[in-house]
């Protein structure tokens, strides 16, 4: 069963996408803050993170930039209620995040969970 880790401040949408990947046979890991992401990034093995950019505590594009420094080619989804997904491609090492804007449907969260891990060159699993 692959794991994931989701990283975002607001807990109706950790629950929301936990509940969404725990049906399709996900495990999952939430963190309601990118230190508290970071620190089971390390302290755990993952598949896959789905990120919010905007964090209360810090930036998302720095937690994925820090996670592709400890495993380069992770696969990472980043989502945000802002427009502001565009600049992922300019942050180093973080071309090939897939973005996601909230609000998205539970099928657009599992092709984008998909679509991160074949561009990091693997297969999730879990049934889409």
């Amino acid at each position: 069963m692959p794991r994931v880790l989701i990283v975002d401040d607001q807990k109706d949408v950790r629950a929301m996408v936990a509940i969404v990947l725990r049906v399709n046979h996900y495990d999952v890991v939430e963190a309601e803050s990118g230190a508290a992401g970071l620190k089971a990034f390390g302290e755990a093995t993952f598949d896959a993170a789905i990120v919010d950019i905007f964090l209360a505590d810090t930036s998302g594009v720095d937690v994925m930039a820090t996670i592709r420094e400890r495993a380069p080619g992770f696969p990472i989804v980043a989502v945000s209620g802002m427009t502001a997904l565009d600049f992922i491609g300019e942050a180093p090492g973080l071309a090939d995040v897939i973005c996601l804007q909230k609000p998205f449907r539970p099928n657009d969260l599992l092709q984008a969970l998909q679509k991160a891990q074949a561009a990091a060159g693997g297969e999730l699993s879990a049934a889409v």
